[in-house]
């Protein structure tokens, strides 16, 4: 009965947009008419590709049940900054680097509403969100569909958070109240309805300073819902600043928000950060939702914005974080350029020191390595995944830190400077165990030897040192799984 009043709310929808469709299907008996009616229903509204998986972990696609793994950009600007030219430039590399997700903005953080597109098109008019212009728009559109084609999806942003709250930095204005972000909602979710590579980010890098903005947030993401057709048709997240270990991220303010598929962490631009300790609070929680941190360490940032003092993130300091989030319980993982994702080129006021242009930047070493951590854990058995830190007896110390996760015939384990590790043997299943080291520099492999499953393992990787981060794939030898590749 449930299904039947949601295809007829559907329905409803449905005759409110397309009234000469539904008009043709005069004179049809009662029962075949309502058959048809909610077909239509299901046609008008197609649902999201990506769906939670059944043990509340994961992400699949809704059709096939494949395991999906957000290998994840950060491209902020994209929208409004980029021609279309230069969008598709950008989304073809970030493609053939193994990127299946990209983050972006509509209503955009460097001055998006007053500072035109590149086609000199503003994405309101009077800065009114009841009022979007369709010009501006019809930009975006292009962009999403060209990412569709080359498999990527876009993790949308409607707007930026300085448009709730400007706070220190931001250059706002703040135009969204609880009635008109619902409005806004709405109208956005109903324009991409039919764009199945849309996954929905409230929040744009602002935490809620009191219960006003909650509600703002909250009606945005519901009118999103109401847009797109109902809760199945929308997979939302919300992406905060970074807060506590105890506050878990996006948890802190929506965790148990039935339009909240998600949780994401910023877990910020220092250096030394305890992702898995703030991991571990959201994965932890009740009712169980995915985990995602969707914004780390930038390569090429300031280090902790203090440059001078700490220096210029450096591709092991990205490296390090994604392998540590991901092991520690996160479905997959968001790489940030830091000249990338404000799109910086000549003519543009940079953002904190970028060394680079954009386009060339596109190539640092960290984003041609991201897809090593995608095909390592794309090689094994996603959805059965876990973190297990049982898995060594001491994991050491936040800039050596060692984490392990595992299935149930294989384990990754991933130590930041290549120390010696005593590992607990017979947490994964096999009589016999294959181990092989894996770099998360090349994602070249090199046999590690052959064990029986029991007692405790001490091993050494190739090398060790700064720099020297090595995973240690430990497989069940019954089961012959291959080497990622």
């Amino acid at each position: 009965m449930q299904t039947l009043q949601i295809n007829y709310a559907k329905l409803y929808l449905s005759y409110l947009y397309f009234p000469d469709r539904i008009l043709k299907l005069k004179g049809m008996k009662n029962g075949c008419l309502t058959m048809v009616l909610i077909l239509l229903a299901h046609s008008v509204w197609p649902q999201a590709d990506i769906v939670v998986s059944e043990n509340g972990r994961y992400l699949k696609y809704k059709n096939s049940g494949k395991p999906f793994f957000w290998m994840g950009d950060t491209a902020w600007e994209l929208f409004h900054r980029l021609s279309r030219e230069e969008a598709d430039k950008y989304l073809s590399t970030r493609a053939s680097q193994g990127f299946n997700v990209v983050q972006a903005v509509a209503l955009a953080e460097l001055d998006g509403l007053n500072t035109s597109n590149y086609y000199d098109e503003k994405p309101l008019v009077e800065n009114n969100p009841a009022k979007p212009n369709n010009a501006y728009f019809e930009h975006i559109d292009w962009i999403i569909k060209k990412a569709a084609e080359y498999k990527i999806h876009v993790a949308l942003l409607p707007t930026w958070g300085d448009k709730v709250y400007k706070d220190k930095w931001g250059a706002g204005p703040e135009i969204f109240n609880e009635d008109n972000a619902k409005m806004f909602g709405a109208w956005i979710g109903n324009r991409y309805k039919k764009d199945s590579n849309i996954i929905w980010v409230m929040g744009g890098d602002r935490n809620p300073r009191n219960d006003s903005d909650v509600k703002i947030w909250r009606s945005m993401a519901l009118g999103i819902e109401e847009g797109t057709g109902g809760n199945m048709n929308a997979l939302i997240t919300f992406h905060p600043q970074p807060n506590s270990v105890e506050e878990a991220g996006s948890s802190k303010w929506f965790h148990n928000d039935s339009w909240l598929d998600f949780n994401m962490f910023q877990t910020g631009h220092c250096r030394e950060n305890n992702i898995w300790d703030r991991i571990k609070v959201a994965y932890d929680k009740k009712p169980v939702k995915p985990v995602l941190d969707g914004e780390t360490i930038y390569e090429d940032h300031p280090v902790c914005f203090n440059a001078r003092d700490l220096g210029i993130s450096s591709a092991y300091d990205v490296r390090k974080h994604a392998y540590l989030s991901v092991f520690s319980g996160s479905f997959g993982h968001t790489y940030g350029c830091h000249d990338v994702w404000q799109m910086y080129a000549p003519g543009r006021t940079p953002v904190n020191g970028p060394h680079f242009y954009w386009y060339d930047a596109l190539d640092l070493p960290a984003a041609n390595q991201m897809r090593f951590l995608r095909r390592l854990i794309e090689s094994r058995p996603m959805e059965e995944r876990v973190p297990d830190t049982g898995l060594i007896t001491d994991p050491l110390h936040e800039h050596d830190h060692i984490q392990a996760t595992r299935g149930k015939g294989y384990a990754f384990i991933y130590t930041s400077q290549g120390k010696e590790m005593s590992i607990v043997m017979g947490k994964i299943t096999g009589e016999s165990i294959v181990a092989t080291w894996y770099n998360p520099r090349n994602g070249e492999t090199k046999e590690a030897g052959r064990f029986k499953n029991r007692g405790q393992l001490k091993i050494k990787a190739p090398s060790t040192g700064y720099g020297q981060d090595w995973v240690l794939i430990l497989d069940d030898a019954d089961k012959n799984y291959k080497l990622p590749n």
